[in-house]
């Protein structure tokens, strides 16, 4: 797992570098060094509001009794995102603006809860039940 991820972290980089020097000779340094501060900045509200949105519907769903599992998921998306927006990259900030958006969301989501699932069958994590008296 460690030697996948090393390896994606170096290949990103790597098209995120070419991203920048083609941008930077098709338009000017100065149009990259913009799209970076400006995707920074709107990639913070949009998590932002997203976030505060998501919490909300958590409380509810708490407040209805239910586990709000959806909301958690999304969060997780929401903070990935918003961390990805931070990154300098014009690669990253198209993939943190996909987990921020909701329905661009959800593919994630349901891949995140399959590969869950798949690791409390397989037994590598566990699950607890607290029940009330």
């Amino acid at each position: 797992m460690f030697r996948l991820l090393f390896l994606l972290i170096v290949v990103f980089s790597v098209i995120e570098i070419a991203i920048f020097v083609w941008l930077g000779n098709v338009t000017s340094i100065w149009f990259v060094l913009i799209g970076i501060i400006l995707t920074g900045i709107a990639g913070a509200f949009l998590a932002k509001w997203q976030g505060i949105s998501t919490l909300n519907s958590a409380r509810q769903a708490m407040a209805n009794r239910r586990m709000p599992k959806d909301e958690i998921f999304d969060g997780i998306a929401i903070l990935i995102g918003a961390v990805l927006l931070f990154t300098p990259g014009f690669l990253t900030d198209l993939i943190g603006f996909l987990l921020l958006i909701p329905t661009t969301r959800r593919p994630f989501k349901l891949w995140a809860q399959a590969q869950l699932l798949s690791m409390i069958k397989k037994g590598s994590v566990k699950r607890f039940h607290i029940y009330r008296r």
